[in-house]
């Protein structure tokens, strides 16, 4: 499948991200299976803890506008290597997107790695282990 949209709305996010602490700005773009794409940058706070991921603003945008079904989401930070998603956002991404969505990790608009998320989260805890 061709993600060039989704990678070129990924940038976009990236710029948008408030990121003053650690300077390292990440977006993310999270494509539905209708073909609605919803955006997120990471959001710092002087406490560090309250900090948002990218992938999770894009996410629970996506939720609160009704959306259940997702394809891929991409992300692309300001590293010069591949950027993966955190055990958090991997974590909030197999309860509410699932396993089998694709996860586009950009090095740049034009290199980057696609994976199955049950590839980065093996042995997932989700509402089926309750």
């Amino acid at each position: 499948m061709d993600y060039k949209l989704l990678i070129e709305e990924a940038e976009k996010a990236k710029t948008k991200a408030y990121a003053p602490y650690s300077n390292f700005r990440v977006g993310a773009a999270l494509l539905t299976e209708d073909g609605k794409i919803y955006t997120g940058g990471n959001i710092e706070n002087a406490s560090y803890g309250l900090t948002m991921c990218a992938e999770r603003t894009a996410v629970y945008k996506a939720v609160l506008e009704g959306e259940k079904k997702f394809k891929a989401v991409a992300i692309t930070s300001d590293s010069h290597d591949y950027i993966s998603p955190c055990g958090a956002c991997r974590q909030v991404l197999a309860e509410l997107c699932g396993l089998d969505i694709d996860v586009i990790m950009l090095k740049n608009i034009n290199d980057f790695k696609l994976v199955k998320l049950k590839e980065l989260l093996p042995y997932s805890f989700t509402k089926d282990s309750l």
